[in-house]
C-alpha cells in the first residue's frame, strides 16, 4: 500500500486497485496538470518495487496532487483591446478571410459529454438569420438519455476537478483567454456573426472582448475571494475554505452573447463546480466553437458536458435530479419564473437546496431631461435601441423624452435612421442585420401591427418586415400618448423604440411614471446636463436599474467597470463580472483550529456558590 503526500480525505485514486501501467498513466496526466517535482514521483514509483512486481496491482487511499509552496499573484487584469475593424486592417482581413472559410463548410456538431463525441441523430440546423437559406451546420440534439450519461460524466470529474489546487483551475481560464486574443479570436467572431446575425463590431465587443475580460477577471476576483480569511484570537486558528457545490451546475445560455454562452458554464466550473451546459437552440454553432477552446486550454473532460436541446427534452429531466446543485440562467423570464417553480416543487428530492442565479428581460428605458444635448439624446438612443438589432437584454425599448425638445430630437433621430444599412452581416457597411429567427421575427412583427392598428400609438420610422431572405426588421420608432402603453411595458427584444412626449414641468412625475410602468428593472439612464436633475433621477429610480447611465446608452457593461444584472422581474442581480456572481458557487467552511486545547471541562467560576 503506497501513500504519495497529500492530506487525508482527499482522495486522487478513491481507493481502487489500480495496476503499474495505470498508476504511470494517471501519475503522468497529475504532471502535466499541475507544476510537480517529476523526481520525486519517478522515485517513489521505483521505491514502490514496481520494477521487481510489474503486474502486481496496489491500493491507494489518499493520494492528493502536489501543491505549490508559494503565495502566487493572478496577474491584475486590464479590459481588452477593442479592434476596429476598419478598412485596409489586419484584423479586417483576418475576419473575412475566416467568414469565407466557415461559410463554405458544413458539419455536424456532436454532444460533448465526459469529453467524448456522442451523437443522438436528432438533428436540428444551424442557420444564418440573415441568409436563412444557409446551412452553416446541423448538431445532435439531446434527450433523457444524454441528460443521465451527462449527470454520471459530471459527477466523475467533480471529485478531481473540486480537490484540484484553485491556481491549476485559474490557470486554464487564463490560457483560455490568451487563447480567444489570438487563435480563436477570428474563429469565434465569425461564427457569431453567421450564427447569430452580428455585425464584426458587435462580435468582436461580445465574442472576443468581452468573453476574455470574463476569463481574465474572473480568476482575480477568485483570488480575492479566497484571501477573505477569518481573524484569529489567542491559541487559535481560524480560516475560511471555499469549497465547490456538491452537485452540479445547471447552465443554460442565450443566443444573444457568445461571452454570455461562455461565463455561464465557466464561471462555476472556476470554483471547482462541474457543469451540464444547454446552450440557446439558435446559438449552438458558436457554443460548439467554446468547447474547442477549453479543451484546447486544458479543461479535463467531464467538467463541463455540453448537452444542446431542447427545453422539454433537456431541461425539464436535468431539474429532477437530486444532484442538482445550481441553476445559472440567462433567458426569457416565463422560462426563469417555470424553472424556479419546478425547483421550488423538488425542493425534498435534492441533496442540497440549489443556487438559483438567473438574469432575465428587460424594459430598459432612457430618461432625457429638458436640459440634455440634444446629439447625445440621438446617439444614445440609435445606439441603444438598435445596435444587435435591438435583441439585448440591455438594449433602450422605452424613452421618455419632455416637449420642449422633442421636435429637434424627432428630426435629427429620423434623419439619422435614414442613414442605417441593414443587411447581410458579411458586408461591413450594414449597421445592422437580422433578428434570430422566425419565432423572433414572428412577436416583434405583431407588436409592429399592434402599433399600427393602436389609436394610441404612431410610427414615426420603419415599421416594415420581410423575411424572404433573413428575418430583417426596420429599426422602428413609436411614440404613444398613453405612458402605459402596452409597448411602454412589455420587453419586445428587437428593434422597436417606445417614446412617451411628456410636458415639460412635469419631470419628477414622469419619474415616478417611470419607475413604476415596468415588471422590470434591468438597466436605464438618465440625459442631462442639470445636475439637480440628474441627482433626481438617480434617487427616485434607484429600484428601476440594476445597471444606470447618466449621459450615456444603457447598454454595453464591461467586465469589471460595470459589473451587470438588474433585480424585480430582471432577475436576481447576482452581478456578472463581478465577484458577487462567483460566491454563488461556493459554499464556505469555517475552520477553527485550537492551538492550545483545554484539558479539563471545569470552568473557573465552578469552583466556588
Amino acid at each position: 500500500m503506497i501513500r504519495l503526500g497529500g492530506r487525508p480525505g482527499r482522495p486522487l485514486f478513491h481507493n481502487k486497485m489500480i495496476t503499474e501501467t495505470e498508476l504511470l498513466t494517471k501519475v503522468a496526466i497529475k504532471v502535466t496538470k499541475t507544476i510537480n517535482l517529476c523526481i520525486i514521483m519517478v522515485s517513489l514509483i521505483a521505491e514502490s518495487g514496481f520494477a521487481q512486481n510489474p503486474e502486481k496491482s496496489y491500493v491507494f487511499l489518499s493520494l492528493e496532487e502536489f501543491m505549490i509552496n508559494a503565495l502566487i499573484q493572478i496577474p491584475t487584469p486590464v479590459n481588452e483591446p477593442v479592434l476596429s475593424y476598419a478598412s485596409g486592417t489586419q484584423e479586417k482581413k483576418a475576419l473575412k478571410n475566416q467568414l469565407d472559410k466557415m461559410l463554405g463548410q458544413a458539419f455536424e456538431i456532436p454532444l460533448i459529454i465526459g469529453g467524448k463525441e456522442v451523437k443522438t441523430g436528432d438533428l436540428a440546423a444551424c442557420r444564418c438569420p440573415h441568409d436563412r437559406r444557409h446551412v452553416l451546420a446541423h448538431y445532435h440534439k439531446a434527450g433523457a438519455k444524454e441528460v443521465e450519461m451527462a449527470v454520471a460524466a459530471a459527477k466523475a470529474a467533480w471529485p478531481d476537478w473540486s480537490g484540484m489546487d484553485w491556481l491549476n483551475r485559474a490557470a486554464v481560464f487564463l490560457r483560455a483567454a490568451e487563447l480567444l486574443a489570438t487563435k480563436y479570436r477570428y474563429i469565434l467572431n465569425a461564427a457569431t456573426m453567421l450564427g447569430q446575425s452580428k455585425t464584426a463590431h458587435q462580435a468582436e465587443i461580445d465574442s472576443a472582448c468581452e468573453l476574455i475580460d470574463f476569463y481574465r477577471f474572473n480568476p482575480y476576483y477568485m483570488s480575492q475571494i479566497y484571501a477573505q480569511q477569518s481573524d484569529s484570537s489567542a491559541a487559535t486558528w481560524n480560516y475560511m475554505e471555499y469549497r465547490a457545490l456538491e452537485g452540479f451546475v445547471f447552465a443554460v445560455t442565450p443566443f444573444n452573447f457568445t461571452a454570455i454562452a461562455g461565463n455561464l458554464p465557466t464561471s462555476p466550473a472556476m470554483m471547482g463546480d462541474t457543469i451540464l451546459w444547454k446552450p440557446a437552440s439558435s446559438a449552438v454553432y458558436s457554443a460548439y466553437f467554446l468547447i474547442q477552446l477549453w479543451k484546447e486550454a486544458g479543461l479535463p473532460d467531464g467538467v463541463i458536458n455540453f448537452i444542446p436541446g431542447s427545453g422539454r427534452y433537456v431541461g425539464d429531466p436535468v431539474l429532477e435530479k437530486p444532484d442538482l446543485a445550481g441553476v445559472h440562467f440567462t433567458g426569457s423570464t416565463s422560462v426563469f419564473q417555470g424553472m424556479w417553480k419546478t425547483i421550488g416543487a423538488n425542493i425534498m428530492k435534492y441533496k442540497t437546496y440549489p443556487r438559483i442565479v438567473g438574469e432575465t428581460g428587460g424594459k430598459d428605458f432612457v430618461f432625457v431631461h429638458a436640459s440634455a444635448d440634444v446629439d447625445v439624446v440621438v446617439t444614445a438612443l440609435i445606439r441603444g435601441a438598435f445596435e444587435y438589432q435591438g435583441q439585448k437584454c440591455s438594449a433602450a425599448s422605452r424613452a421618455y423624452i419632455p416637449d420642449n425638445i422633442w421636435p429637434a430630437v424627432r428630426a435629427k433621430l429620423v434623419d439619422e435612421l435614414k442613414t442605417i444599412k441593414m443587411g447581410d452581416v458579411t458586408d461591413f457597411s450594414n449597421f445592422m442585420g437580422a433578428v434570430i429567427d422566425e419565432a423572433a421575427f414572428s412577436t416583434i412583427s405583431e407588436y409592429i401591427e399592434f402599433a399600427k392598428k393602436s389609436n394610441d400609438a404612431e410610427i414615426i420610422h420603419g415599421g416594415k418586415c420581410d423575411k424572404s431572405t433573413g428575418y430583417f426588421i426596420e429599426p422602428t420608432v413609436i411614440v404613444a400618448s398613453n405612458p402605459k402603453h402596452r409597448l411602454m411595458q412589455e420587453e419586445i427584444f428587437g428593434p422597436v423604440l417606445t417614446v412617451y412626449i411628456y410636458p415639460e414641468a412635469e419631470f419628477t412625475q414622469t419619474l415616478h411614471l417611470c419607475d413604476v410602468s415596468s415588471p422590470y428593472a434591468l438597466t436605464g439612464a438618465i440625459i442631462a446636463t442639470d445636475r439637480k436633475a440628474i441627482a433626481e433621477a438617480f434617487t427616485v429610480l434607484r429600484h428601476a436599474a440594476g445597471n444606470f447611465y447618466i449621459n450615456d446608452k444603457p447598454t454595453g457593461a464591461v467586465v469589471g467597470q460595470q459589473p451587470f444584472g438588474g433585480a424585480r422581474g430582471s432577475g436576481t442581480n447576482d452581478k456578472a463580472g463581478s465577484f458577487l456572481n462567483l460566491l454563488r458557487w461556493t459554499s464556505a467552511r469555517a475552520v477553527k483550529e485550537n492551538l492550545n486545547p483545554p484539558r479539563n471541562f471545569r470552568y473557573p467560576f465552578l469552583a466556588e456558590k
